[in-house]
């Protein structure tokens, strides 16, 4: 898929913040390096399914059948930056830690974007229907186990090189699986932020009075 060009620079100077780092003249600089740098190497893979609902296989917990309620179909999505992102990332741990959180943060912008390249791609695909925000294992009580009934079901290993370790987390790290619906009728608000997160109570942003955008 196309590269962003560019990566929301006012996104990843909040991620910045919730991680306590101020922005100089000098962080600005870096900035730019590890935009140029990290945009170099990405190759972001995605993979995208239309199900009927129900579907059972992804119906767990009462969060996510309210998010989908009234909708006939639901897309699932996995998407990926690839191996280089993480790479980046791991060597600049090693000797830079400014660096690792600066690339750390453009990688977690540079995901978001792809993803909502993904939605305006969905949306395209499907004129006069109406589609939800995107709902991730692990969001309020959305099993972060079914990370692996996505990726089996997305056939994300063999089609995108995206799997999971036993915690269930994605490798590589700077990935995203989600569930999406799609409704002909409009789709009421759906309730979102921290409330439903099943990070709420370890959230940086929250220690800081600030929220990720979710």
């Amino acid at each position: 898929m196309t590269l962003p060009e560019k990566l929301d620079r006012g996104e990843a100077i909040r991620y910045l913040g919730g991680a306590g780092i101020e922005l100089t003249d000098e962080m600005n600089a870096l900035i730019d390096d590890c935009e140029r740098e990290l945009l170099s190497v990405i190759a972001p893979k995605y993979r995208c399914i239309t199900v009927a609902l129900p579907c059972e296989e992804i119906m767990r917990g009462e969060d996510i059948r309210r998010h989908l309620e009234g909708c006939d179909r639901a897309v699932m999505l996995c998407a990926t930056l690839g191996a280089q992102a993480d790479r980046l990332i791991r060597i600049a741990q090693v000797s830079d830690m400014a660096r690792a959180v600066v690339l750390d943060s453009l990688a977690s912008v540079a995901i978001e974007q792809v993803c909502r390249m993904i939605d305006e791609m969905i949306a395209a695909e499907n004129p006069g229907e109406y589609l939800t925000f995107r709902f991730s294992p692990g969001y309020g009580d959305y099993p972060i186990e079914l990370q692996k009934t996505f990726l089996t079901m997305l056939d994300a290993p063999r089609r995108i090189g995206l799997s999971m370790n036993e915690s269930c987390l994605l490798i590589p790290a700077k990935s995203v699986t989600a569930v999406a619906g799609l409704s002909k009728e409009p789709i009421p608000k759906r309730k979102r932020g921290c409330a439903v997160c099943s990070l709420k109570n370890t959230c940086r942003y929250r220690r800081n009075g600030e929220h990720c955008g979710f």
